[in-house]
């Protein structure tokens, strides 16, 4: 897994920095991409990646806030003006279905590709067998979400020497012994995947937050997460304004990160009151309570 982000401004973008996206990469395989928040001018910062508006397969929206979704029209237009066909999935709270179909309607616009619209709960959103998204509802004046993605346990390397020192020849055989099927060789004996497979390989948890302040749904989401996305939109001595707003600190994200336990954590989402010094004040904050911290620039990316 894999996340770009192309937007790490909060509110209004700078000269450095625009306003939320991210990017993500949900495996090893295809060229398919997801999408979080999808803010003004999203579609120009892919114009700086090796992805397009095409390799877009599902795309989630935190919430309704314009630096979360005011790009979103653009890119659906786009992605159908480029000829693609291929199916789109958004996700997002209510309100999202009567934003995206007004906006075409209103500029005469349409999509040429089969594009589904779920307006979400907090729970589980969908689970494809690879991977297993949750959303949970967070601290903000308007419905708003936080993403879970939970990545299912692989199976464990299979003893290829081992079966070859039984009379197993590699081949086809092997696939199906890898995910723990039981074959017939050809002499008769049966083989059980399951007794050559080592331990499993845990699955990578992500958790992507929307906008939020300190709530009782975050640890939840962020619980044991291999990489944490949080909010930092100001600094520790701006906390009452942060959470008044429905906004964190950075000393408020790297505790949830301590707390919940998590290896790494990402703040992002920076205020524009704030230079790259200030920015990198932001980061020491919060790598005083969590050592583990990264500061998003625009184009950053971080991989499990």
């Amino acid at each position: 897994m894999e996340l770009t982000f192309l937007g790490t401004s909060a509110g209004v973008p700078t000269r450095s920095r625009n306003v939320t996206a991210i990017l993500f990469k949900p495996g090893d395989q295809g060229s398919g991409r997801w999408l979080f928040d999808c803010g003004e001018g999203t579609q120009h910062q892919l114009l700086r990646t090796a992805s397009h508006p095409g390799n877009i397969e599902k795309i989630f929206i935190s919430h309704l806030h314009g630096d979360h979704i005011f790009g979103l029209p653009g890119l659906l237009c786009s992605r159908s003006m480029a000829g693609s066909v291929a199916p789109l999935t958004l996700y997002g709270p209510e309100g999202l279905r009567e934003y995206v179909e007004t906006c075409l309607r209103l500029s005469g616009s349409w999509t040429d590709y089969p594009l589904e619209i779920h307006e979400i709960e907090a729970g589980q959103i969908f689970d494809d067998g690879d991977l297993r998204v949750s959303a949970a509802s967070l601290v903000h004046p308007v419905e708003c979400y936080g993403w879970r993605i939970e990545q299912h346990d692989r199976p464990g390397t299979l003893d290829a020497r081992g079966l070859a020192a039984a009379g197993v020849s590699p081949g086809p055989l092997f696939q199906k012994l890898k995910k723990g099927e039981r074959v017939r060789l050809e002499d008769g004996r049966v083989i059980d995947g399951r007794e050559w497979l080592g331990p499993p390989q845990r699955g990578k948890t992500v958790a992507i937050f929307g906008d939020t302040a300190p709530g009782p749904a975050a640890l939840m989401l962020a619980n044991g997460a291999d990489l944490i996305v949080h909010e930092a939109t100001l600094e520790h001595a701006m906390a009452e304004k942060a959470n008044s707003r429905g906004h964190s600190t950075s000393r408020q994200a790297a505790a949830l990160a301590r707390d919940a336990h998590a290896a790494r954590l990402i703040i992002t989402h920076i205020s524009s009151r704030y230079s790259p010094e200030g920015a990198a004040a932001l980061l020491a904050e919060s790598r005083a309570l969590f050592p583990e911290t990264e500061l998003a620039e625009d184009f950053y990316s971080a991989s499990l």
